[in-house]
């Protein structure tokens, strides 16, 4: 049994006065792979954004245990140098920051190490193929005036660059066509190569999964998990929807 890198443990979670999750129990190990799976408005990029420690989503119940650690008091940033990494949906344009350095400064505060600028260079290009990104993106200010195929690819960079213990993917094919999700899917077998790296994969679709290994399915409707299984659990999501668990 793989070791385990997260511990959800009956976690409730409100934004502004609503309570959005209701007892999560949730535990994923090192090296596997997780998909969360529901309709919209079910919650699920309200834990990721929990998990993450966004101040906007206040835990009312429960405990996240990271790599063994309560990460109750922890911030956003304290979470990140600790090997945990959120993809957004919408990711944000930040002018004035260009993507290399963006990726590099993250990487020298999580390290508390300088980085040799040759061989960042020479893994970013090498990650950039990978993912079939013109090199010149690299000089270009984070995500201005990026496509929303290329804002994801950035994203999945960022993610093959930090190498995170455990990386959530939120939506991350949400809006793309067919040959970019083909693209950001590539990049994730990529991260999976790391067999101590980690994945929850929040998505309603199935596209992005049909190139993934997958351990664990979980089905969250209404903010609590109403169904777990293997990978087969996609099969029968992608073939009936999720009707069978709304009418539940």
């Amino acid at each position: 049994m793989a070791e385990k890198i997260l511990q959800v443990k009956h976690l409730s979670v409100r934004v502004e006065e609503k309570e959005i999750l209701h007892g999560i129990d949730l535990e994923i190990g090192r090296g596997e792979t997780h998909v969360l799976m529901g309709p919209n408005g079910a919650g699920k990029s309200t834990l990721g954004y929990a998990l993450m420690g966004n101040p906007s989503y206040e835990v009312t119940d429960g405990e996240i245990l990271f790599d063994g650690k309560n990460l109750a008091d922890a911030t956003v940033a304290e979470r990140a140098k600790a090997g945990l990494f959120l993809s957004f949906q919408n990711p944000l344009e930040v002018p004035g920051i260009t993507l290399s350095n963006f990726i590099r400064s993250a990487l020298e505060q999580r390290t508390g190490e300088r980085i040799r600028l040759w061989d960042f260079r020479k893994e970013l290009e090498a990650k950039m193929e990978v993912l079939q990104m013109d090199k010149s993106y690299a000089k270009r200010d984070l995500n201005v005036g990026f496509s929303g195929g290329e804002k994801k690819k950035a994203e999945i960079l960022q993610l093959l660059m930090m190498k995170p213990s455990l990386a959530i993917l939120d939506e991350t094919d949400s809006g793309l066509d067919v040959d970019a999700v083909r693209t950001v899917s590539r990049g994730v077998e990529e991260y999976q190569k790391d067999k101590d790296g980690s994945l929850l994969i929040i998505t309603h679709s199935t596209r992005i999964l049909e190139a993934l290994h997958v351990d664990v399915t979980h089905v969250l409707v209404d903010g609590r998990i109403v169904a777990e299984g293997d990978a087969s659990l996609v099969d029968e999501i992608n073939e009936k929807g999720f009707e069978q668990y709304l009418q539940g």
